[in-house]
């Protein structure tokens, strides 16, 4: 492990909650910079800026970054205005490993609403004021950091263990990081991949949080399973595809475990997430005569997660139920949040009901049996989080997206779980779409359902219609004076080299615009779209149609082009 790691980021961040656990976790001393400059004066830092000035506190605080860093097997954070100065970025980025813990600006006004001793937020304006902040110091955090971490996890625990994980795979002493150093217009962010495939989340939701487990040969965990999945009945959901590959398995380990085991094996395919099919589960429930202890357990992709999910909701008004994902798709996204049901002719996923799980055990082994069309169509969600939210793992996907598609374990594991992490996070905050931010998980989508109906369910993969739509998102956000067209270019590359289609089918203007109009974001009457302010950046809008008009001929055209 790194002699010193050194936490920088904007106020209100949790350097130093996250220090203090991570300082524990790894048998090294905590020192925060603040606090020391406090103990050395005997005054209190809003004093020192009252009576001194913010001038003298800025020698203070180098003077003490530089005692500080010059010790051994520290775990340091720094104030929030330590990289302003370049003399501390000298130590920092010299004497050890610096993490930028990146947080939202809502997140910190929510975190200091009532912190009377920050100098700075001592404003009318508190908002504009941290705005500010973030746009001089973003730039000298990223130029100090070896690793970004956002702060925006379900508990500081799981923000630490994931952080501990990247820190257990980064090249150890200064010597290492200068030869990896990445050009001066790129983040430098983590290159290396998690090597321990082995990773635990949790969805923070009070009384309906819920694991995650991500690793490999889970379905044969005995101990793991009997653990997660409750009750000692157990239905089975799963299809005609993986039945013959992972059911068995299942089903000798739950037996292992004490559990009675019966399972109904589906037709495959997004044409069969019907009401026919939802209503084979319930026939095959009552005609078991199961009860309300019954526990449902999802094997498959998003489709059997998506109807045992909405099953067990409405099945007895509700039974336990487990999410086992075997797609990308699905362990990426499909399997996490709680949104469950079935499609209708005229627009997909507009029957359901939110409703979590009691687990999601996503075994990284099943992947390896994904035909190449299933994995690169799972790659659509995963570019999706870091096009949303998460600029550095969008920057790691384009290093990374040859690795992903070898089917490098290492680069899968790291990839499903910065996705679970991120998408945990979102629905922690925006359960069920209340606030509009769940709703940004949905880039792309309005798009790729419109696609999806107007070619008929199964013609077009849901991840491939995703890829598509995301590529079109990003050039009608580019038209809204958005989104720099080098941004939009390099969506749309990323996208292609996924092996993910970049244009659409040529559905016509009309045909496109009505399959749009039922879509589940739409509000007094006015199609929604999910747009990027930037990347990274995510907004729900609506559109002036001129512009969406621009979008859906120049994709078309050039999908006709293609043909």
């Amino acid at each position: 492990m790194q002699q010193n790691i050194f936490l920088v980021g904007l106020m209100g961040a949790g350097k130093t909650t996250v220090g203090r656990l991570l300082a524990k976790r790894l048998g090294m001393r905590f020192v925060d910079s603040d606090h020391e400059i406090e103990a050395r004066t005997g005054a209190t830092i809003s004093w020192i800026f009252e009576i001194e000035g913010e001038e003298s506190f800025r020698r203070r605080e180098v003077e003490t970054i530089r005692d500080l860093t010059g010790r051994s097997g520290v775990v340091l954070a720094t104030g929030g205005g330590a990289v302003i100065h370049p003399e501390n970025r000298k130590h920092l980025k010299a004497r050890g490993t610096v993490i930028y813990l990146r947080a939202s600006v809502n997140n910190i006004l929510q975190r200091t609403m009532h912190d009377k001793s920050r100098p700075l937020l001592q404003t009318e304006n508190r908002k504009e004021k941290l705005e500010e902040l973030a746009r001089q110091r973003d730039p000298l955090y990223r130029e100090v950091a070896d690793i970004i971490v956002d702060t925006g996890r379900p508990n500081v625990h799981a923000m630490v263990q994931s952080i501990m994980a990247q820190l257990a795979n980064y090249q150890k002493g200064q010597t290492a990081r200068k030869q990896k150093k990445q050009p001066a217009n790129r983040t430098k962010k983590v290159q290396t991949i998690m090597k321990n495939s082995d990773t635990h989340l949790e969805v923070d939701l009070g009384e309906r949080s819920y694991p995650i487990e991500i690793g490999a040969d889970l379905l044969t965990d005995t101990a793991l399973l009997g653990r997660l999945i409750s009750g000692k009945r157990i239905v089975i959901i799963t299809n005609t595809v993986v039945a013959p590959l992972y059911l068995e398995t299942l089903t000798r380990s739950l037996e292992a475990a004490g559990k009675t085991v019966q399972s109904l094996v589906l037709p495959d395919g997004e044409k069969e997430k019907n009401w026919t099919s939802l209503m084979k589960i319930f026939d095959f429930l009552m005609e078991h005569k199961c009860d309300r202890k019954t526990t449902l357990v999802a094997l498959g992709g998003g489709v059997i997660g998506d109807m045992t999910g909405y099953a067990a909701a409405s099945f007895m008004r509700g039974v336990p139920f487990v999410q086992v994902p075997t797609t990308l798709l699905a362990e990426v996204d499909s399997s996490v949040g709680g949104k469950t049901g079935i499609n209708h002719p005229l627009g997909k996923n507009m029957i359901g009901a939110f409703y979590q799980p009691e687990a999601v055990i996503a075994d990284t082994k099943t992947l390896d049996t994904l035909p190449d069309r299933e994995l690169v169509a799972g790659l659509a969600e995963v570019i999706k989080y870091g096009a949303i939210i998460d600029m550095p793992f969008f920057e790691w996907l384009e290093d990374h997206i040859g690795n992903l598609l070898a089917r490098d374990r290492d680069a899968l594991a790291y990839a499903i779980r910065r996705s679970c992490e991120i998408k945990a996070d979102i629905v922690r905050q925006d359960e069920r779409e209340s606030t509009g931010l769940r709703a940004i998980l949905n880039f792309g989508h309005t798009f790729g359902h419109a696609i999806e109906a107007g070619l008929g369910y199964g013609e077009w993969l849901h991840g491939e219609a995703v890829g598509c739509g995301m590529v079109m998102a990003a050039d009608l956000s580019c038209r809204m004076g958005w989104l720099d067209a080098t941004l939009r270019d390099r969506i749309r590359a990323l996208v292609e080299k996924a092996g993910l289609p970049v244009v659409s089918p040529a559905l016509g203007t009309e045909r496109w615009i009505g399959l749009m109009q039922v879509d589940k974001k739409n509000a007094g009457g006015e199609i929604q779209f999910v747009l990027l302010k930037t990347l990274g950046e995510a907004v729900v809008t609506p559109v002036p149609m001129d512009l969406l008009s621009a979008t859906l001929r120049e994709s078309s055209a050039a999908g006709q082009e293609s043909v």
